[in-house]
Formats: structure tokens, sequence, C-alpha cells
């Protein structure tokens, strides 16, 4: 029963516009039959039955080939809005038998698979770019294969979408930036630390002057107390709009996983804590905002 459903399937989304080979090909058999008509040459009636033959018996090895195949997405990275980003998808051949000429079609894009081998599987990565946080359903994909003579192109569609969530764009103020403007950031200077050019956000009274007059400003940097760091970020003065606020606290929140420091984020009506919730959890929350 499942390879009558395949069959039925893949028959419904078979593609016969003709290309501009097989035009060529069709117009040689009609000059061959009115040969064959005219003349009564057997020579000819042999070279049809042979072609003939060859036509028909295409359309099951072609079902064969890609019928078997199975497609399932697979547990992906994190995507953002506006960011280029990959899915993962599988495809696993059951069978004991290679597949040949199969892709994959997503959206405008193709990918050649590699010829599947028997009982073996492949992953690929499907390039998408949402353009919005939140939700995120990726469907409508294909295989497609013209084996074994490219005059009829068969179609699988693959039934499964993928569902997952698209966190705010990280863009913004970095964290860098933001907590040489918090003093309560700063403990008691240490020891010297060297220099760094200056971005705007240091204070002057750590300008190196010396440096200025050689046309490069710097700044010194010194080793700071860190123990009593407390990072609160706070929605409404992350920025000037919620959906400017929502990807600079998205930028943060990477940036503090990224140096492993603990934060919370006063959200209206809601503390998020990253002492008590992962990295997700509070990146999902600001993406459903």
């Amino acid at each position: 029963m499942k390879s009558l459903r395949i069959f039925a399937q893949i028959y419904k989304r078979i593609d016969q516009h003709a290309t501009r080979y097989s035009a060529l090909v069709v117009v040689l058999l009609f000059g061959l039959f009115l040969e064959a008509y005219m003349h009564d040459f057997n020579l000819v009636y042999i070279t049809f039955f042979f072609v003939f033959s060859l036509a028909f018996s295409a359309g099951p090895i072609g079902i064969l080939n890609l019928g078997h195949l199975e497609a399932s997405y697979v547990r992906s990275g994190r995507l953002f809005a506006h960011q280029e980003g990959k899915i993962s998808m599988q495809i696993h051949n059951p069978s004991t038998t290679t597949s040949w000429s199969v892709t994959l079609h997503h959206e405008n894009i193709s990918i050649a698979l590699e010829q599947p081998k028997g009982e073996a599987s492949t992953t690929l990565q499907l390039p998408v770019a949402p353009n919005k946080r939140g939700t995120f359903i990726h469907k409508d994909c294909y295989l497609e294969s013209k084996y074994p003579l490219s005059t009829v192109r068969l179609v699988m569609k693959i039934n499964e979408s993928y569902v997952g969530i698209v966190f705010p764009e990280p863009k913004g103020l970095s964290l860098h930036s933001f907590l040489h403007k918090e003093e309560t950031y700063y403990g008691e200077e240490k020891e010297f630390d060297g220099l760094r050019a200056y971005d705007g956000s240091q204070k002057l009274s750590h300008i190196h002057w010396a440096s200025v007059a050689k046309g490069d400003m710097s700044v010194k940097v010194f080793s700071k107390e860190t123990q009593t760091l407390k990072l609160i970020f706070n929605f409404y003065a992350a920025s000037t709009d919620d959906e400017a606020r929502l990807s600079q606290l998205c930028l943060w929140v990477l940036e503090c996983e990224k140096r492993n420091l603990p934060f919370m984020i006063q959200m209206p009506n809601k503390l998020l804590n990253s002492a008590k919730e992962s990295t997700n959890v509070i990146l999902e929350t600001l993406a459903r905002y």
C-alpha cells in the first residue's frame, strides 16, 4: 500500500512541459512515423518499438529511484530576524540501492544530493532568512529527479513542516560600551592594563594624551574589581521603540552568554533571570513579546 501511495503521489506531480530537447525528439519521431507510413519500413517500426519501450520503462525506473527516499527536519541552530540562518534536513535512503540525480528544492533554491547510497542518510543545510521574529514555519519542500532519461520531471512532495522560533535581530550598543556607561560596573581601579582605541564611550580622564599627539587617540585601560557586578537591563531604557529594545536586549543576552556573565532583564510585568532560566528561554520570551 505504501508503494502505491508513493506511486500515486509522484505521478500527480509529474511535470510534462516539454523542453527544447524533448521538442526536437518529438519532431524526429513524427518524421520517422511519416517515413514508416509512406514507405512501410519495418526497420522504422522496430525503432519506434524500441524508443517507446524505453520511454515507458523510464517512468517506473524513475519512481523506484525517487519513491523510497524519506526526508525529515532535524534540530537546527538559532534563527534571528533579518539574518540568514540554516535549517537542517535529513534525507534517508532505506533501500539497498543508490538513488541518482536527486535534488532538494525549497522556495527558489535547489540543492543537489550526492547520490544517496542504500541504507544511508545525509543531512543538508537549507538557507533561510526570516523577515520577522516569532513563530517560524518552513514547508513546501520537495525532492525532484529527472532520472533516467531527463524527459520527465518526477517530484515527491515533503509533507513535513518545520516549526521553530525566530529571535529578534541582535543589534545595537555593544555590551562593552554599555558597561563603560554604567558607573556601578566599576569597582576600584587596579593595575594599568594597556591601551585601547577611543570609541567615544570612555571617560575623558582616561585619554592617553601622548597618543593624541601622534594622531591616534587611545585610552588607558585598568583592571577592575568586578566581584560586585550585577547586570540589570531595563526594557524601556534599552532603546526608543519596542523592536529596537528587543534587538538591543537580544544582543546583550548573546554577549553575556558568550562571556558567561549573569544578568537580569526587567521586562514589563516580568523579571528574567539568567540564574533561573536558560538563554534560549529568555530569547524566546523576547521573540514572543
